[in-house]
């Protein structure tokens, strides 16, 4: 399929479950509190297509780009004392009626982690790495700063550094600028210092040459073969081979390859708990083979994949109040960091050609942003409606409908404001020669 066509496809199908779940957060709670919705839409604009029931028009729109539920008597004008005018509930509905859209944005993303979790997840859960070095690409800024594989990075221009995530965000943050390294090898800490390069277009930094360690696990296994008699299962984590270490994948195929009929002692994690086992690898040709399919994958039972979704989630929050915090301190770019309607177009159509994890795993990345950018305490926005109804509660009065109007304006104009910069930085992604690529 054209690659044009499916980022469009990819995009229009990822919006419309962040917008349908948005939307209906916003209409369950309305009609749970006797509002009348008069329309529900995906999509604003003209009405394309649609249907009627219970009193609300649901509606497909001709713009594409987010979607709206029309309440009775959100207008003070239109306001006639009827029982079902949203200006007539008490102001928590009202408050409770514009958190839920976010809410459930909130929910998807929980959701969607958790399953992706239980069914097998390949994208590393980087919040739950350490940040210990798998690897050191030759001729990097980290090889020339001296670093190696498993070495522990503590720290990252004098902010403790806890998981890779925050390691890939402070290089991140830096490009073509240099990063101070604190890192621990053995029983010896010392300095490193690392130079990001800067990614094309984006003016944000890569990783410096540096790749997690990404322990190997058993994915399948071949009936009849050592591993299996052994009693390897699919989803172990491998640790350790006759106590020695296992840092990435390589370390493990070389230790099997080179000891063909040798008992070996494995240590590999299971459910959480550790397990030891011995295998003989069965000599194929010259080198040893345990028929076995090793790769990387996250895959938990329910409880604990929930925890793991939970813990994303608010992982993903903390990254982005720290994104936003660099932005306005001009630590960084905002270029690199907000991504407008083009560029989730084309993450979306990538996501989807590389798998449905990568793709769902996208949703509800981009369902939690929306969720967060919702609740800015911006005009027009739900934050934004949330933050005057509570003004109006500490004052115990309404403001002005006057007042009202000049607010919206302006947080119309901020809106406008923030899409046309998000396009342009889009534009200046991925199309070559526009000022500021």
């Amino acid at each position: 399929m054209n690659v044009f066509l499916t980022n469009i496809l990819a995009f229009g199908f990822a919006l419309g479950i962040i917008i349908v779940v948005h939307e209906a957060g916003h209409l369950l709670v309305a009609k749970a509190f006797g509002v009348r919705v008069l329309t529900f839409s995906i999509g604003f604009g003209k009405r394309l297509w649609g249907f009627a029931r219970g009193g609300t028009d649901y509606r497909v729109s001709a713009i594409p780009l987010g979607g709206y539920v029309r309440l009775f008597g959100e207008n003070p004008e239109e306001s006639s004392g009827d029982p079902g005018e949203f200006l007539g509930k008490p102001r928590w509905q009202r408050v409770l009626v514009y958190l839920a859209g976010p809410a459930m944005n909130v929910v998807l993303s929980v959701v969607l982690f958790a399953v992706l979790f239980m069914i097998g997840l390949k994208v590393p859960n980087l919040p739950e790495m350490p940040p210990l070095i798998g690897g050191v690409e030759e001729g990097s800024s980290a090889a020339r700063a001296g670093l190696a594989k498993g070495d522990l990075v503590v720290k990252a221009n004098g902010e403790g550094i806890g998981n890779w995530q925050q390691l890939s965000l402070a290089l991140f943050a830096s490009p073509e600028k240099p990063v101070a390294l604190l890192v621990r090898r053995g029983d010896r800490t010392f300095p490193a210092t690392v130079t990001p390069k800067r990614i094309p277009h984006y003016d944000v930094g890569d990783d410096a040459g540096l790749d997690p360690a990404l322990r190997p696990q058993i994915l399948r296994l071949e009936p009849g073969k050592p591993a299996a008699l052994a009693g390897l299962r699919p989803g172990d984590e491998v640790h350790a081979v006759d106590g020695r270490p296992i840092i990435v994948t390589r370390d493990f195929l070389d230790a099997i390859e080179k000891r063909p009929g040798a008992a070996m002692t494995l240590e590999v994690l299971r459910d959480g708990r550790p397990v030891r086992l011995t295998v003989v690898p069965e000599r194929v040709g010259k080198v040893g083979k345990i028929g076995a399919w090793i790769g990387f994958i996250q895959r938990y039972p329910p409880g604990e994949a929930l925890r793991q979704s939970l813990l994303l989630n608010r992982e993903i929050v903390v990254d982005t109040f720290q994104v936003l915090g660099k932005i306005f301190r001009r630590e960084m770019s905002a270029k690199g960091a907000f991504g407008g309607p083009i560029e989730i177009a084309v993450k979306s159509g990538e996501a989807a050609r590389a798998g449905y994890d990568y793709f769902f795993y996208l949703v509800g990345f981009v369902s939690l942003s929306i969720a967060i950018l919702n609740l800015m305490p911006i005009p027009i926005l739900d934050g934004g409606q949330i933050f005057i109804l509570l003004i109006e509660g500490v004052i115990r009065r309404d403001l002005s409908l006057r007042v009202k109007e000049v607010i919206s304006q302006v947080g119309l104009v901020l809106i406008l404001m923030l899409m046309v910069v998000v396009v342009y930085f889009d534009l200046v992604k991925h199309i070559p020669g526009l000022p500021g690529s």
